[in-house]
C-alpha cells in the first residue's frame, strides 16, 4: 500500500490585501482589492503535498458555515481525503488577515475560530488513519496540547512525525525527542533556540529530533541531523507573495519523504516547491504541481532519486 501524508492541523479562510508597503504601528496604508482564499497551515500543507503527487488525508475542524464548507470542498477537489474534517456548530471557521507588500513580504494575523477547539478527538482520528510508513504532519495553529499528544502517541506507534513549529510556541522536550523532522523558519528557530538561525539548527537537533530543517527564505535552508549540518541552496525566482512558501516547502518535504527520498534530497525538493509558491499571489492558489516545477526550473525537475544527491549542498 502506498505510504501517505496525514495532516492534523488548521483550516482557515484567508483575506488578503496587497499594499505598497507594510504599515508601521499606528499608520494606515491604502491597498488594492480584497482577495479571499482557502488557507490555514494544515490545509495548505495538505494541498501542497497532494499537488506534488502524495496521497493525503486531512484531520481538523471548521465551523458549520459557508467558509468551512468552501474550504473542505476545495481540499476534496485537490484529491485530499477530508473525512477527518469535522464541523463545530458553535464556533466559526478560522480566519487569517494578510497584508502583502511589493516583493512578497507579509504581515498575518489569525483568528483561530474552530481550530482552537481541536483536541483529543481529532488526535485519535489522525492516529487511526496512520498506516506503516505514513508521515503525520502537524503545525502550531491548533492547540499545542493536541499537537504534543499526537506527536508522542504517533511516535509510540512507530510512525514518522514531522512538526512545522509555526507559529513559534514552547515545545516540551519529550515532544522534540519524538520527532523525525522539525521544520522552522529563521524567526521560529531563534525563538526556540535563543541563538542565530544557522546555529539554531544544530542546537535544536541536539534536543532530540532526528533532523531539523531551518528555512532561510531566499537563502535556501539548513539541514541538521546527527553531528552534521548542510546548507541546501535556494532556487532563484521573482517573488511576489511569500505567504504560502513555507507551507509549500513542508508539503514538498513530506511528499518527497513518503516516496522514500533521503532527507538531503527531500529538502532540496522542498526548496524548489517553496520558491515556486512565492511566484504566485495567494495561499493554496500558489501551491505548485510537479508540472509547475518542471515549467519553472526545467524539464528534469522532480523529486530527486535517493541515489542522486543534488549539487550545491555545502557542509557548515
Amino acid at each position: 500500500m502506498t505510504p501517505r501524508v496525514v495532516v492534523l492541523g488548521s483550516l482557515n479562510r484567508d483575506h488578503v490585501v496587497q499594499v505598497p508597503r507594510l504599515p508601521a504601528p499606528g499608520y494606515t496604508v491604502i491597498g488594492g482589492g480584497l482577495l479571499t482564499f482557502a488557507g490555514g497551515k494544515g490545509a495548505n500543507q495538505a494541498v501542497a503535498a497532494a499537488r506534488l503527487g502524495a496521497q493525503v488525508a486531512m484531520v481538523g475542524r471548521t465551523g458549520d458555515d459557508d467558509a468551512g464548507w468552501a474550504i473542505t470542498a476545495a481540499l476534496a477537489a485537490e484529491g485530499v481525503d477530508v473525512s477527518g474534517v469535522s464541523r463545530d456548530p458553535a464556533t466559526p471557521t478560522g480566519a487569517a488577515l494578510i497584508m502583502i507588500e511589493r516583493g512578497g513580504q507579509n504581515l498575518i494575523a489569525v483568528a483561530p475560530g474552530a481550530n482552537a477547539t481541536v483536541g483529543e478527538t481529532e488526535v485519535v482520528d489522525a492516529l487511526e488513519r496512520l498506516r506503516p510508513d505514513d508521515i503525520l504532519v502537524l503545525q502550531l495553529e491548533i492547540p499545542v496540547r493536541a499537537v504534543e499528544s499526537a506527536v508522542q502517541q504517533a511516535a509510540s506507534l512507530g510512525a514518522r512525525v514531522m512538526l512545522n513549529a509555526a507559529p513559534a510556541a514552547p515545545i516540551g522536550p519529550a515532544t522534540l525527542r519524538s520527532l523525525d523532522v522539525l521544520v522552522v523558519n529563521e524567526g521560529e528557530a531563534q525563538a526556540l533556540a535563543g541563538i542565530p538561525p544557522r546555529e539554531a539548527a544544530s542546537a535544536l537537533a541536539r534536543r532530540g529530533p532526528a533532523a531539523v530543517v531551518v528555512t532561510l527564505g531566499k537563502h535556501g535552508a539548513v539541514l541538521s541531523q546527527g553531528q552534521s549540518s548542510l546548507h541546501v541552496p535556494p532556487r532563484a525566482v521573482h517573488a511576489v507573495d511569500a505567504t504560502a512558501a513555507g507551507d509549500a516547502f513542508v508539503g514538498g518535504l513530506a511528499a518527497a519523504l513518503v516516496e522514500g527520498v533521503g532527507r538531503r534530497e527531500a529538502v532540496w525538493y522542498a526548496n524548489t516547491a517553496g520558491a515556486a509558491a512565492a511566484t504566485v499571489v495567494g495561499a493554496q492558489s500558489s501551491l505548485p504541481t510537479r508540472e509547475d516545477l518542471r515549467r519553472l526550473f526545467g524539464p528534469h525537475t522532480d523529486i530527486a532519486s535517493p541515489n542522486e544527491p543534488p549539487e550545491g549542498l555545502q557542509p557548515l
